[in-house]
């Protein structure tokens, strides 16, 4: 605990060292409209090209110089924004004080819960509601970002896993929820949370910020899913130290961010947790402990390859129980990736689990586009050949590409044209090595969650996720459909299911909409039709000969979203 607390002052007076101050505002992850509004205005040339977007919440004032970041456009700047920002500036420009944007946001599901990267909302059935509002303060180096939120949901029962399927499949099933902290329903009743959101506290000087934070982070150049931060669980009590703008060196800039942060568990059981197999109870109960988990992301962009970005990130967590305490415990990210280099047999007996990625965006300034990968692994390798032979094993990727294309006839309109991929599901070589799937952890029972919720990417372990979206945007608004095909947990169906006419598969398609209104007001909108087939892998075959007959189980699904943001 000493080393830990040295460290810490070390990197509170390295700010003090730093001749320049910079504004420590943030945008935060996700937030609506405002987030992909930037990233595509750099795709447009009209931003800093050496900022990465790998890694959020993003600092717009630092990376960009704009004066006021919840109003992005230049154009906005000079033409629209209202008298009154909700800006207070005192101490001769060395204060500040600023109401920062009211968001609410409703969501509707009609059979079973869906939506995913939506911070402290829960998977839930019916009516659910969050609410956003804050003040930010500043003043010389410090500053300090009160926006805490109210979450409620009706939480409504659905059909889950199936409570009439046999004892052994249950058995099964228990083997995933054993490892992860995932339940299907949070209660029997209504919903109702508040958070601190995305508060922080922060010392900030030039390019450097250290401070303590419950924001949501999101790594990695993914749009709709990366493999280690993404912001489908709700923001966590963490310390940071990050950059807040691009570091320059003779090789290039650096981006950064150093975490060590604290996961809580949901307080809630998994379906039918009273069941038996075998005389033996199916659910084994957790350990009632708060997880400490530690991150790193490094992101370079080197000067000789104008739009490239290449980078790495890691995170490690383990039950605040099993730690001794020493330097190791509290920066296990600094720790050889071999298992072999990292103490062997002793390593595994400290009851960590791991995760890290490597991972490379371009962007194409000129041409309007990008494109950005990702590959990460869940297990550890023994040594160097074990890595270069088995290179796949434990492996999952994200794969995506976006393209902005000109219209002639409305040089400040474009058509946006997004893919992504994303597999979680477990590749051959896992599977002969008797891996598991991504997320899941025999050390950390509760997996790689926070509040009952993925901290990686939202469609869960096991899982695949192709999205194709077309849309219209203008500034701020866009109008545009998002189709996606959504595998569930690909690894427990081949495991256990098997019967490939039962594979659980969401087709979906999603009407999307964003606008402008009065200058202050941003509205933000989804209707999603979701076409479920063989729901929680549900099927009756029929009699021989007929293979390809027999009873679907296949549900329709109306996901409703709605979101309206206040600017001052």
């Amino acid at each position: 605990m000493k080393n830990l607390f040295r460290l810490f002052k070390f990197f509170l007076i390295l700010p003090f060292l730093l001749p320049l101050l910079a504004e420590a505002q943030t945008i935060p992850t996700g937030m609506p409209v405002l987030a992909e509004t930037y990233r595509r205005a750099q795709l447009l040339g009209k931003i800093n090209p050496d900022v990465s977007f790998t890694s959020w919440p993003l600092f717009p004032k630092a990376s960009f110089s704009i004066q006021n970041s919840f109003y992005p456009d230049s154009s906005l700047e000079k033409r629209l924004t209202p008298k009154f920002h909700g800006i207070i500036r005192f101490g001769k420009e060395k204060g500040l004080i600023q109401l920062l944007p009211v968001t609410w946001q409703q969501q509707y599901n009609s059979l079973h819960p869906q939506g995913m990267n939506d911070g402290a909302m829960i998977p839930s059935r019916g009516y659910e509601t969050l609410f956003r509002a804050g003040l930010y303060f500043k003043y010389s180096f410090l500053s300090i970002q009160l926006y805490p939120e109210v979450v409620y949901a009706q939480n409504k029962s659905y059909n889950g896993f199936p409570a009439d399927y046999p004892d052994y499949l249950w058995a099964q099933y228990y083997r995933t929820m054993n490892l992860i902290d995932l339940p299907e329903r949070f209660g029997t009743g209504a919903y109702s949370k508040a958070t601190w959101g995305q508060s922080s506290i922060r010392l900030t000087f030039g390019a450097i910020s250290f401070g303590i934070s419950n924001e949501n982070l999101w790594w990695g150049p993914g749009t709709r899913n990366t493999l280690l931060m993404t912001n489908s669980a709700p923001g966590f009590k963490h310390l940071t130290f990050n950059t807040v703008r691009p570091v320059e060196t003779f090789i290039g800039s650096f981006e950064w961010q150093l975490i060590a942060g604290r996961l809580e568990p949901s307080d809630y059981l998994p379906p039918e947790s009273h069941r038996t197999y075998q005389g033996k109870p199916l659910y084994a109960p957790k350990p009632d402990d708060w997880r400490y988990l530690s991150g790193l992301l490094v992101t370079w962009h080197p000067k000789w390859v104008p739009g490239l970005f290449l980078g790495f990130a890691r995170t490690v967590q383990q039950y605040h129980k099993d730690m001794v305490g020493n330097l190791k415990d509290y920066f296990p990210v600094f720790m050889p990736l071999g298992l072999r280099a990292a103490g062997g047999d002793g390593e595994l007996a400290n009851k960590r689990s791991q995760l890290y990625s490597v991972f490379a965006r371009w962007l194409w300034v000129k041409g309007h586009g990008e494109v950005y990968f990702e590959y990460g692994r869940s297990d550890y390798f023994w040594n160097g050949r074990d890595l270069k032979v088995e290179m796949a094993h434990s492996g999952a990727f994200v794969f995506g590409f976006r393209k902005l294309i000109r219209m002639k006839a409305h040089q400040d309109e474009n058509i946006e044209v997004l893919m992504e991929f994303t597999q979680l599901s477990m590749n051959p070589s896992t599977i002969n090595r008797h891996g598991l799937s991504w997320y899941l952890s025999p050390a950390v029972r509760a997996g790689y969650t926070n509040r009952g919720q993925m901290l990686g990417a939202g469609i869960g372990p096991g899982s695949n996720l192709q999205t194709l979206q077309v849309s219209w945007v203008k500034s701020l608004k866009l109008i545009g459909i998002r189709l996606e095909r959504y595998v569930h947990n690909n690894d427990f169906f081949f495991a256990n299911v098997k019967d490939i006419r039962s594979n659980w598969v969401d087709f979906d398609a999603t009407l999307l909409g964003q606008w402008s209104f009065r200058k202050q007001l941003l509205l933000n909108a989804q209707l999603q039709y979701v076409r479920s087939l063989n729901y929680q892998w549900q099927y009756t075959p029929p009699p021989p000969p007929d293979y390809w007959g027999g009873k679907r189980k296949d549900i329709t699904n109306i996901y409703f979203k709605v979101g309206i943001t206040y600017r001052f």
